[in-house]
C-alpha cells in the first residue's frame, strides 16, 4: 500500500468506523491510503463467521468509482462473476419473457453501461485484504458511546473500550451510531418481501436452479414478484414480494421461525404460478421476513465534527440496486472532503461530505418509493415497461 502524507484536518487523529460492511471497509481502506489512523469495529466474530448473502453489482460512476479510488480494481475483476449481471425476467406460469444472457457483444469494465457482480463475502474479503493488519477489530458489537474531552468513548459488547477523535457509522439500517445524531424514524413503504436462502439448491430446486443459470432471475405478475440471485458459495438468495399493511408480520399469524408454516403460506399466495416456484419454496428452510423501510426524504441533522454516517445508517431506502453502491460512493466522497485542504476545519469538511451524500440519497429514495408498487404488486403494464427498460 502506497500511502499518502497524513491531511492536516486528520493529522494524529484516531477515526473509528462502526460497521465492517463494504462501505465501512471501503472508506477504511481510502483513508488508510490517506496517511490516516483508522479502526474499523465489527460485530462479527471473525471474517468467515457467516455467509454474507447474494451477489451484489457495482456500477461504473459509483461503486466501481470507489472501487478504481481504492486502487483494488486488478483484485475486483479477478473476483467478480462474470455473467452473473444478465437479467431473466419470467412470467408467473414460468415463461421466459426476457434473458441477456442471449445476448452477444454485452459491455464490459469501462463501459457505463457494465455492472459486474461480485459475491458479497468475496467483496468484503478483497477489501479486508487491502487493509493494513488489524485494521479490523473483531467481535466488537457497539453498545454505547460518551463524548469526554472532544474525543468519543466507544464500549463493545465483549467489555473492551476504544477511544477515537471521530466516529463513523457504517452499521447500516439498524445503526446504533445514528441515534448520536438524529431520532430520525423509518417510514414503511407498503412493501414486504420474505427472504429465502438455499444453500444446495442444485439438488434442493434442481429446476429452478436451472432456469436461474447464474442470472439474476425475475418473475413478476399477478401482484406479486419472486426475484433469485445465486451467490458466490453456489447457494441461492431468493425474495417474495408483495404489498402489505404496515405490521403484517406480526399480524400475520405465520409463524416464520417453522418453515413449513412459511412454505404452505407461500404456496397459497403464489397460487395459479408454475410449480417450479412451489419447488423453491419446499427446498427453503430459513425465512426472514423484511418490511422494506425508508428514511424521510427530509431527513436531515445538525452536522458536527466528530461523527458522521454511510449507507444505509444515513439514508435508508428501499432494495434499488443501489445500497452497496451509494455506501462505497459515500465512502469516497467522505474520504475526500476531509483530506480537502480546502476545509479549514472539520465540521466543514463533514457539512461539505453530508451535502452530497443527502442530495444524491434523496431522489434516489423518492424514485423507489414511487416506483414500490411496480416492484411488488406488478401489473402487465409496468412488466412490458420493465421489458423496455432492459432491452
Amino acid at each position: 500500500m502506497e500511502i499518502m502524507q497524513t491531511p492536516e484536518l486528520l493529522l494524529h487523529k484516531n477515526i473509528a468506523i462502526v460497521g465492517g460492511g463494504p462501505g465501512g471497509l471501503t472508506l477504511a481502506r481510502l483513508l488508510q491510503l490517506k496517511g490516516v489512523r483508522v479502526k474499523v469495529y465489527e460485530r462479527d466474530d471473525s471474517q468467515a463467521a457467516r455467509v454474507q448473502g447474494a451477489i451484489v453489482d457495482l456500477h461504473f460512476d459509483s461503486g466501481l468509482k470507489a472501487m478504481e479510488a481504492t486502487g483494488l480494481m486488478e483484485a475486483f475483476k479477478t473476483n467478480y462473476m462474470a455473467g452473473a449481471d444478465k437479467y431473466r425476467l419470467l412470467d408467473p406460469k414460468g415463461n421466459i419473457l426476457l434473458d441477456e444472457g442471449n445476448r452477444a457483444g454485452e459491455p464490459n469494465f469501462g463501459n457505463p453501461q457494465f455492472r459486474p457482480e461480485i459475491d458479497r463475502g468475496a467483496l468484503r474479503d478483497l477489501l479486508i485484504d487491502g487493509l493494513l493488519p488489524d485494521t479490523v477489530i473483531w467481535d466488537s458489537q457497539f453498545v454505547s458511546m460518551k463524548e469526554i474531552d472532544h474525543k468519543w468513548e466507544l464500549q463493545f459488547k465483549n467489555g473492551k473500550t476504544a477511544t477515537a477523535d471521530i466516529v463513523i457509522g457504517s452499521d447500516g439500517y439498524r445503526s446504533m451510531i445514528r441515534p448520536y445524531l438524529t431520532n430520525v424514524k423509518a417510514l414503511y413503504s407498503g412493501a414486504t418481501i420474505i427472504q429465502g436462502e438455499i444453500d444446495e439448491p442444485e439438488t434442493a430446486c434442481p429446476e429452478f436452479y436451472q432456469l436461474v443459470n447464474q442470472a439474476n432471475l425475475m418473475a413478476m405478475g399477478n401482484g406479486a414478484t419472486i426475484a433469485a440471485q445465486p451467490r458466490g458459495d453456489g447457494g441461492l438468495t431468493f425474495y417474495a414480494a408483495s404489498l402489505y399493511p404496515e405490521n403484517w408480520v406480526k399480524t400475520s399469524g405465520i409463524d416464520f421461525s417453522n418453515p413449513k408454516d412459511v412454505q404452505d403460506y407461500l404456496i397459497n399466495h403464489y397460487e395459479g404460478w408454475n410449480p417450479v416456484f412451489y419447488a423453491l419454496f419446499k427446498a427453503c428452510t430459513h425465512f426472514v421476513p423484511r418490511p422494506l423501510n425508508y428514511f424521510p426524504l427530509e431527513n436531515r441533522w445538525e452536522t458536527k465534527d466528530n461523527i458522521t454516517l454511510i449507507g444505509d445508517a444515513a439514508h435508508l431506502m428501499p432494495p434499488n440496486g443501489e445500497g452497496v453502491n451509494l455506501a462505497m460512493l459515500d465512502a469516497l466522497d467522505l474520504s475526500n472532503c476531509l483530506a480537502n485542504a480546502h476545509f479549514t476545519n472539520l465540521k466543514n469538511a463533514v457539512a461539505a461530505y453530508e451535502k452530497i451524500m443527502f442530495d444524491r440519497a434523496a431522489p434516489l429514495c423518492k424514485e423507489t418509493i414511487e416506483g414500490i408498487s411496480d416492484f411488488a404488486a406488478p401489473t402487465e403494464d409496468s412488466v412490458q415497461d420493465l421489458i423496455k427498460m432492459l432491452s
